[in-house]
């Protein structure tokens, strides 16, 4: 075989134009690799909804295994009407998303029940969410950006919070009944029960509740004091100057386990 021929027949089984600039040929080879995705809040918010309804259905529950679990969950979000004109996900992709968000969550939520502890009279939702943010970034040195998250699961069993702030005195409401005019009539209260009959009422009913409420005391205040302990070692093994919050956090914490 003469070198024109040979020449001619390995540019035929070869496509590549070796004598092109190299950005060329290079993005020819790299065209069939995926383009990493980010994924939008909006995105993260229907990955959440698909995951919470997958994992609480009656029928399925927990009977099915890691793989089914997942296609459901790729297939709840996948057929979503809000992602319309957008390329689905793979299972991989979504099981990799929500790894993330729960660990992410999860250490957030941590740093939020410290914030309540700190809170102090006259300081809002805005003033506890500044402190958590602050908590975050100061343990992982990053900023928070998973709070759309967080807000869709913080009132999920996992992911609530487990440090109860003291609610003030409730207002009695007064019930009033409008009529014609600018005249308001109270509403008639109800005659109260015999001394007698009230205690036989609370009898009853201490009877079939007073144990339940007992054990859910207990379980709470369990609950509490680990919360506790796990957030005071982290104050204490943390090598960075901790900030004022922080250290009044770690005074009170410590009173708390030396009663």
């Amino acid at each position: 075989m003469d070198t024109p021929s040979f020449v001619n027949l390995l540019n035929s089984q070869n496509p590549v134009d070796l004598d092109a600039p190299e950005h060329v040929w290079m993005s020819s080879q790299s065209s069939n690799v995926k383009e990493r995705r980010k994924w939008s809040p909006k995105e993260d918010k229907i990955l959440i909804g698909a995951w919470l309804n997958t994992s609480k259905d009656a029928v399925v529950s927990n009977e099915q295994k890691a793989d089914a679990f997942w296609k459901r969950i790729v297939d709840y979000y996948n057929a979503s009407p809000l992602l319309v004109g957008t390329a689905p996900r793979e299972l991989g992709q979504c099981k990799q998303r929500w790894a993330r968000i729960n660990e992410g969550v999860c250490k957030f939520v941590g740093c939020y029940d410290a914030a309540l502890r700190c809170q102090s009279s006259g300081q809002n939702e805005d003033d506890v969410m500044k402190a958590a943010l602050d908590f975050y970034y100061n343990d992982h040195s990053i900023k928070f950006n998973l709070e759309h998250a967080w807000r869709e699961l913080r009132h999920d069993s996992k992911w609530c919070s487990t440090y109860l702030p003291k609610e003030g005195p409730k207002e009695k409401r007064k019930q009033v009944l409008e009529v014609d005019g600018d005249e308001e009539v109270r509403e008639p209260e109800a005659r109260p029960i015999g001394v007698k009959a009230a205690k036989a009422v609370l009898k009853r009913k201490k009877s079939s509740k007073e144990l339940e409420l007992s054990k859910l005391e207990a379980l709470f205040e369990i609950k509490q004091k680990l919360s506790n302990q796990k957030i005071l070692e982290r104050l204490i093994a943390k090598q960075d100057p901790l900030s004022e919050m922080e250290t009044s956090l770690k005074n009170k914490l410590m009173s708390e386990m030396l009663q």
